[in-house]
């Protein structure tokens, strides 16, 4: 069983650099937050967690659609978060550029 009742990708955007964080609620309901430094963020709450990445100007990747994509200067499509075996190996996935469209 695992020790995280949620987890959310979230996302900032600077021309076609895309940075990550990812969400974990804990099931006690503690949060915390992996962010592009690689590092683990703890919150109180899930809603501290949010608040603070909103703060920081990130969104959440399942609240977009296609045209807040778009005014973002990317397709919704190329938004899929890094993956890796674990947290060391994917610190170094968090920042993204994205190639130019054609």
């Amino acid at each position: 069983m695992s020790e995280y009742s949620d987890e959310s990708w979230w996302l900032a955007t600077l021309g076609r650099t895309v940075v990550w964080a990812r969400l974990r609620v804990r099931e006690a309901g503690t949060a915390e937050v992996f962010d592009s430094d690689g590092k683990i963020l703890p919150y109180d709450s899930e809603d501290t967690a949010r608040a603070a990445l909103m703060d920081a100007e990130f969104v959440e990747l399942s609240g977009l659609d296609d045209d807040d994509a778009q005014a973002r200067g990317f397709a919704l499509a190329e938004l899929v978060p890094p993956r890796a075996g674990d947290d060391a190996a994917l610190a170094s996935l968090m920042i993204q550029k994205l190639p130019q469209p054609h």
